[in-house]
Order: structure tokens, then sequence, then C-alpha cells
């Protein structure tokens, strides 16, 4: 009764911990567990790995809700009735520039060099080559940073509103908890812009009306 009233309570103590940190400081708790991670970082994610000491993170990286960094092989697990001791480990490393997207799975003794994305959903078990874009299961190679940069830049300036980020010099603004709060300053007049891009604000309201 004890041992469960003791791991409930570092459980309510842990999350307490973490309700004091947000997506641009959570950093600062995964370095006190030993992790090397770089500045400017947007970490969505509350649980770095089994041995985070074996992670690092460069610098202006972002890694999206639900991702796991698995730095242990969990399957040896099979073998301890032989081996009781048997582990094996392997370190991740992400270098500066690097998006990592939703619900993805890194291996260990994976290297994502810098300038690289991972698409959603992806299960990356080999080194990620600087300046590519993988997805997939296994991650294979869909494209380079500079073709996926000319197609999101050029989308982006069909998209985007009048007067966004309005008064702001390219390049000027770099920290990415300045760059949040300018969204969600912005963020109405985002939406009404996409609503009537797409016709999707003609569709709500003709669903209230129907309501």
């Amino acid at each position: 009764m004890m041992g469960l009233i003791k791991k409930l309570a570092l459980r309510v103590r842990r999350s307490f911990v973490l309700n004091s940190y947000d997506d641009f400081t959570i950093a600062e708790y995964f370095r006190s567990q030993g992790a090397r991670i770089g500045e400017n970082n947007r970490l969505e994610i509350r649980s770095l790995a089994g041995e985070p000491y074996l992670v690092t993170i460069g610098n202006h990286c972002t890694i999206s809700p639900n991702v796991q960094l698995l730095t242990h092989d969990g399957a040896g697990w099979i073998f301890t009735e032989e081996i009781p001791d048997l582990q094996k480990f392997g370190p991740i490393t992400i270098h500066d520039n690097c998006f990592i997207g939703l619900n993805s799975i890194i291996l260990p003794n994976v290297t994502i060099g810098p300038n690289a994305v991972v698409g959603a959903g992806s299960v990356v078990t080999r080194d990620v080559a600087p300046g590519t874009i993988v997805a997939g299961n296994p991650a294979r190679k869909i494209s380079t940073i500079e073709k996926y940069r000319e197609k999101v830049v050029e989308t982006w300036r069909q998209q985007k509103p009048r007067n966004y980020f309005r008064n702001q010099t390219a390049g000027s603004l770099t920290d990415p908890a300045a760059i949040h709060a300018r969204k969600i300053r912005d963020g109405a007049m985002l939406r009404d812009h996409l609503e009537k891009l797409f016709g999707c604000g003609q569709t709500r309201s003709s669903e209230n009306e129907a309501l």
C-alpha cells in the first residue's frame, strides 16, 4: 500500500513540475535529466526518452506531439531468462533546424542531419542525411529541403492574408516563442481569411442555420 501511495505521489509531483513548463522552456527540464539541447527549440513532448542522457538536440528544432525517441531496444527482454542483465542502448542525435512530425518514432543509433524533416507517423530506423525529407515506415527520402521550401513559400504567397504579421521584416523574428505569440495575435485574421479562401465559413454558416 505504501508503495502505491509513493508512486501516486511521484506521479502527481511530476505532473506539477511539467505543468510549470511550456513548449519553449521544457528543454530546461530535459537538460536536468542529462539531455544535451541547444537553443530556440519548440518541443511539444513532455517525455524525452527512457535514457534522456543519450539524446542530443541542436538549435531551432521542432519535435511535434507524441514523438517517441527510443534509446534502448526493449525486445531483448525475451532473452532475459537466459541472460538476466541483458540490455541494448543507442544514442539519438538531432542536429540544428530539424522538424520531427507528429507520432514519429526515432530508433536508437539514429542521427538526423541538419535542415531535415521527418514526416508525421514515420519510423526512422537509419540516419537521415542533411537537407532531406523522409517519411514512411521505415522512413525513406521523399524530397529535398530546397524543393520543399519552393513549394511551401509559393503556397504561402497565395494564402497569406494581407497585414498578417504586419510590420514584420523577413528574418528579423527568430525566437520561436515570439513567433508563436504573433501567430496567436493574428489568429482570428488568419482563420477568417482561410475560411473565405477555402469556402469553409459559408458551409459552417449554412450548417448553423440548418440547426
